[in-house]
């Protein structure tokens, strides 16, 4: 495959985004951002680094003056904590195990895998199900048993690994961008029924 044809490749994929999914991602996280909540990200290799750059920019990205900041953590940031899981417990336990002090009822959990069968994502997803929160999947290939399992499933159908993961950095963007379009709105100014403005 050379380069024009993985563009190519890419933006045939995109026009087979589940894009409802992806907008009542948006609007759960941002009615946990109005209610306090937490969002926790996850996700392995590739989907670990999404994770991260999904968690920065949900910190950053949608920040409005007079607005609430969204209370985030990327599970894939603390490398002394994942080392220390993984050796004395398992792998399949790194993410799970950071969870289970953390995540309350109302909180939003959001597992990345490309091919939706990472046993450590799937492992915290449940332990987020059991607490109350609101689960999230972004996944690929024919969706694994993640797809089924969350409450929101934004499945990439491709069975190529680096072309569902670029599509995933996408809708983390598209998705902080929503959120930050809507922070604006709320901001602005309402028009009274005495013509003058209000907050």
């Amino acid at each position: 495959m050379d380069i024009r044809q993985y563009f190519s490749s890419v933006q045939d994929l995109l026009n087979h985004v589940p894009f409802e999914m992806v907008e009542q991602v948006a609007d759960t996280l941002m009615a946990a951002n109005r209610a306090g909540q937490t969002v926790f990200i996850f996700g392995n290799g590739g989907s670990a680094a999404t994770a991260t750059h999904f968690g920065c920019d949900l910190a950053k990205r949608p920040i409005v003056a007079g607005q609430p900041r969204f209370r985030v953590i990327a599970l894939t940031d603390n490398n002394a904590l994942m080392t220390a899981l993984s050796n004395d417990i398992s792998y399949d336990a790194v993410f799970s195990e950071q969870l289970i002090p953390l995540v309350r009822k109302g909180d939003v959990a959001i597992g990345i895998s490309g091919s939706g069968n990472s046993r450590n994502v799937l492992n915290a997803i449940e332990v987020a199900k059991q607490a109350g929160a609101t689960t999230v999947g972004f996944s690929g290939y024919d969706g694994g048993k993640l797809k089924p399992m969350v409450d929101i499933s934004v499945h990439i159908p491709s069975f190529n690994m680096a072309m569902v993961e670029d599509v995933h950095l996408m809708l983390e963007h598209a998705i902080c961008e929503k959120l930050l379009a809507m922070n604006k709105t709320a901001a602005e100014p309402v028009l009274t029924p005495n013509g003058t403005y209000g907050g």
